[in-house]
């Protein structure tokens, strides 16, 4: 297993550093996670890239913000070919990357095993949009619609649109746990159910969209408090100390949603299959969690949540 000690490099000088170092970390947690069958599957030893380079070549295209996959990959055919001196055909490479979907699941949950993530009591949970297309054109849209893509509202930005809705879990620190992208008119409270499943002993920090008794006692019932900002109208209220609390550490879940959709483009939608999809959005949050997980470690020279800082 990949282990840091004390005097490890603090700096990632190029963007060529931080692929290896990337290539480092998801082959060691391929090696010491990745499921039997997947690793020995037909033709897996005689193809031209490994797993673990189709992983990394996903990820820093990912963070270096060129969402064309055919862009990205003719990138590092003409800038990196040092690195993977054995490219397969760009087809190829995109069928192999879905096909990993589940595989690349793997190293965003085992990621504290390598890296000092601390665990949290708190978590805050919210949602955010993802519509596949424009709102005028979704009587059109016919790729997702057997996948669950309906009509749903984003309340924050007061528009209606067509597609689905990504559910989160998020540390204090800024770490997303858990993640699930449902159907756009699936309620808040339906998604954070789905959430904790198999999870208990915290305490999710919501908004008012997870406002509720029947929710509050069912996840009650699991092992997980809901606290949950309370409407205007409501004849019950958290103390002014308890809203405050709520309320500043749900910040923090305002700048993860930003990052993800101002750095990495989490909710602009290029892919033309469910599976693609759930793909990209897997990558780039796999991405975000290895960034925020390297700055843990060079905290001398970059803080935690500045992720460009790690490549730009």
């Amino acid at each position: 297993m990949l282990k840091f000690y004390d005097n490890n490099t603090t700096l990632i000088a190029t963007f060529e550093d931080f692929i290896l170092t990337v290539y480092v970390i998801i082959d060691d947690l391929y090696r010491c996670f990745a499921p039997p069958e997947v690793v020995t599957r037909r033709h897996a030893l005689h193809a031209k890239l490994s797993d673990s380079e189709i992983i990394t070549i996903s990820i820093c295209g990912e963070l270096a913000g060129i969402d064309s996959e055919n862009a990205w990959y003719s990138f590092i055919k003409r800038n990196y070919r040092h690195l993977f001196p054995t490219l397969c055909s760009r087809s190829r490479f995109n069928r192999t990357r879905r096909a990993l979907l589940k595989t690349t699941e793997l190293p965003r949950q085992k990621l504290s095993c390598v890296f000092p993530i601390p665990a949290s009591r708190y978590l805050i949970v919210d949602s955010f949009p993802l519509a596949v297309c424009k709102f005028g054109r979704a009587g059109y849209c016919r790729s997702f619609r057997g996948y669950g893509a309906d009509y749903g509202k984003c309340p924050s930005k007061k528009e209606t649109y067509f597609g689905y809705k990504v559910h989160a879990l998020i540390t204090l620190e800024g770490y997303i746990t858990a993640f699930e992208i449902t159907a756009a008119s699936t309620d808040d409270r339906e998604g954070l159910r789905d959430l904790v499943q198999g999870k208990e002993g915290f305490v999710a920090l919501g908004d008012k969209g997870y406002v509720g008794e029947t929710p509050t006692q069912d996840l009650n019932s699991h092992g997980v408090c809901l606290m949950a900002l309370k409407r205007s109208n409501s004849k019950t209220d958290w103390p002014r100390e308890v809203r405050q609390m709520i309320f500043k550490q749900r910040r923090r879940v305002e700048t993860v949603f930003s990052q993800l959709s101002g750095q990495l483009n989490a909710e602009r939608v290029l892919a033309r299959s469910f599976q693609g999809l759930c793909t990209r959005i897997t990558n780039k949050i796999l991405a975000y969690n290895l960034c925020l997980a390297l700055n843990s470690i060079f905290h001398e020279t970059c803080e935690l949540a500045q992720i460009k800082r790690l490549i730009f």
